[in-house]
Order: C-alpha cells, then structure tokens, then sequence
C-alpha cells in the first residue's frame, strides 16, 4: 500500500504529536508499505539528512513556542504532488493550514483520509487566560476533523467525549511504549550524584514541555510540600518551553536539564524516584507510559494515559478530578508528599510500575493502524465503521 501522513510536527522536534506521528510512520514502513511524509521545513534540514520519501513545504515559527514550527498552505502543491502519485490513503496528525490544505486536496482527489485528535485547544484557551474562546475552538476542531473519514484517539474516555461534542466517526487507536529503551535498568547513580541525590534520597521528576497548559504551579506547589518532609529532596526538569525562564529564576533550586533525547532521556527518567505530571489538559501523555516502563511512580491526574494505565495505591496516584478545583489540587499535592516521603511504598511500586505496560507494543500499534488505513482505502471516499478497528 502507500500511504501519506501530514504533519506539522516531527523531530528533532521534541513534543508528543512529533513523537507519536514518528512512530507511526516507521511502524507503517516496518510492515512493508510506501510512505510519505510532509511536513514544513525545520533548520538543519540538508539534502543530505532528508529521506527521499519527505516532502518539505513552507513554514512559519509558531508564537510563542520556540524551535517549533506549522505548516503554511499549500492545497496546490500537495494536489500536483498526490495527481502525480496517488496514496491508497492519507493521515493528517494536526490541525494547522498545512492539515487543512491536506484534507481540502484529498478531498478534491477522492483520498480517504484519517485525522489524529492529539491536542486538546479548547482546553489550552482556559490555560492561557481566554476561556471564552474554548467553545469556538472546539466548533474549529469538530469542523477540521469531520472532513476526514475517521478521527483517531488514544482514549475510550476521548472517544466518549468527542462523540458526545458531535464529531463524528471516532475511532480509538491505542497507543504504546518501547519498554526496551525506556527501563528500570538505565538507572544512574553518577548522574543522581550529579543532581545532588544519593540512592535512598528522593528526586521527583517533571518531564515535558514547560507552558502554562501543564500547569506547572501546583508541581511546584507539590514538590515544596515533598520537600517539607525531606528537605534533601531535589526537583528535576526535563524539557524546555516558554515558561522555563520564569520558573528558574522563581525557584533557583531546581535542577533544568533541558531536552533529552533517547538514552539520555531514558536515564533520566530511570534514575528519578517520582513523576510528578499536573497536567490538566493532554489528549493522552505518553511520558506518563515512559515512566511506568522506567519503574517510576507516577503521580497524575485520572484521564488520558493515567486513566488507562495507572491504577491508584499499585503504580503512584490517580487523582480524579470532582469538578473543585481546590479539592482535586489538595489531593495531588498530599499525594505527591506522601508517596515521595515513603521510599518504601515507592519500592514496591517499582515493578508493578512496569508491569502496567508490559503488554503495550509498538508493533501492535502499527498493526491496528495500518488495518485503519486499509479500511479506508478498501472503502474509497466513506466513513469506516469503528467495529473496523
């Protein structure tokens, strides 16, 4: 078969989306099949490092963001370029005008297409202060992803959700964690050492983009409460974004690592005793799995990949949100102090931590994928049942 996915994002771009979309893209051509991908030009990008398979189009940074980018329109170019050699299906992960251009093209050809519901915007305006704007978002996105034949999640909780906002034909795609690179064997004690931790202290860690959707004040709030109990506790940040600058400077004690990528990523997470993940607002947090492989406790709040992973009291805290604020805060807060002040609590939650997604495999995942996409193909233009998947 071949295949398109359009995307706005891709690494060396470090973010969930860029992430899931990669993999998705090597399982598909592990199984056999021609791929293409589009996506905008990133810098760095040579002759040399870019696959024949790439098509690379216009770009613009996105505000406020740092090193990431979205595509610019481009509905002719992708219309010569898929007239020319024509995909059996397409995949359109985000939700910009190069997605958008996507689907109008593929609409205009007769593609089947499939869109990937990764981010959740309505709920990003009441992060950055403009909650107005969530209904409006959310007509945005419904409108986006019903030009496709069918919108894949993560979550049967999302699923539920978006059906209920009207979008339509929402199929679950479950997602999954390489537990050979991410494991509880790439623990470091040189580089606990270098964070100021030995082995019996305690070294919560928050790995992910640092923005206002992650809600990064109640982690803060949390680790202080922790660090009240031990003050020899050390808080570790891995990631970067554009509230890093303001946390460093309000909190000169906490350890910034920047991006981490592969092994360097993996012993981070394996050497940290707690993830700390406040988050309100993911379509599914795929570094909650990558610290459940790593043999950490994870402290999260109940949906996304918490829901479907972690279970309260066996592998760290779920905390389910009762619709008050303060309360569900309090929770996560008490949670984070007294499982990060229990080292023996936190020992036996190691394993079970990594048995949770022991069954989880990429392969699978590019099974039911691929199976998706065929459906599409064999069905032309319609919509796909879900009992397809």
């Amino acid at each position: 078969m071949r295949y398109a996915i359009v995307t706005e994002t891709y690494p060396p771009e470090i973010n969930g989306v860029a992430l899931t979309v990669q993999g998705l893209q090597h399982g598909l051509r592990e199984r056999g099949h021609a791929v293409q991908l589009v996506r905008p030009r990133q810098a760095g990008d040579t002759a040399t490092t870019i696959s024949d398979h790439t098509l690379l189009v216009r770009g613009a940074g996105l505000p406020r963001y740092p090193g990431l980018r979205f595509g610019l329109p481009a509905t002719r170019t992708l219309r010569r370029l898929w007239q020319a050699q024509r995909p059996d299906a397409l995949y359109v992960a985000t939700e910009g005008p190069l997605g958008w251009s996507a689907l109008r093209a593929a609409r205009q050809l007769g593609i089947p297409a499939a869109t990937g519901f990764h981010t959740r915007f309505d709920a990003y305006m009441r992060d950055y202060g403009m909650p107005w704007l969530a209904p409006v978002a959310l007509r945005w996105m419904r409108h986006f992803h019903n030009s496709a034949q069918a919108t894949l999640v993560p979550t049967r909780e999302l699923q539920a959700l978006l059906e209920a906002e009207r979008f339509d034909n929402v199929v679950r795609l479950a997602r999954a964690v390489d537990t050979g690179h991410f494991d509880p064997a790439h623990r470091d004690p040189v580089l606990r050492a270098m964070w100021g931790v030995g082995e019996r202290g305690v070294a919560a860690i928050f790995v992910g983009r640092i923005a206002a959707e992650k809600n990064l004040a109640l982690a803060v709030e949390a680790f202080r409460a922790l660090q009240r109990q031990g003050p020899d506790a050390r808080f570790i940040w891995v990631g970067d974004g554009p509230a890093r600058d303001a946390l460093q400077r309000d909190n000169p004690d906490f350890i910034f690592c920047g991006l981490q990528r592969g092994e360097a990523l993996a012993r981070h997470f394996a050497s940290a005793d707690l993830f700390v993940f406040p988050s309100h607002s993911e379509t599914f947090g795929n570094v909650t799995l990558e610290a459940l492989a790593s043999g950490v406790p994870t402290v999260a709040f109940d949906y996304g990949a918490a829901r479907e992973c972690l279970r309260d009291g066996l592998h760290g805290a779920a905390i389910r949100r009762t619709g008050q604020p303060a309360r569900d805060d309090a929770a996560f807060i008490a949670a984070v102090a007294r499982i990060g002040s229990d080292e023996a609590t936190r020992r036996r939650m190691r394993p079970s931590c990594r048995e949770a997604v022991s069954a989880l495999r990429p392969t699978q995942v590019a099974a039911d994928f691929d199976h998706l996409l065929q459906s599409l193909a064999q069905r032309g233009h319609g919509h796909v049942p879900i009992a397809a998947l």
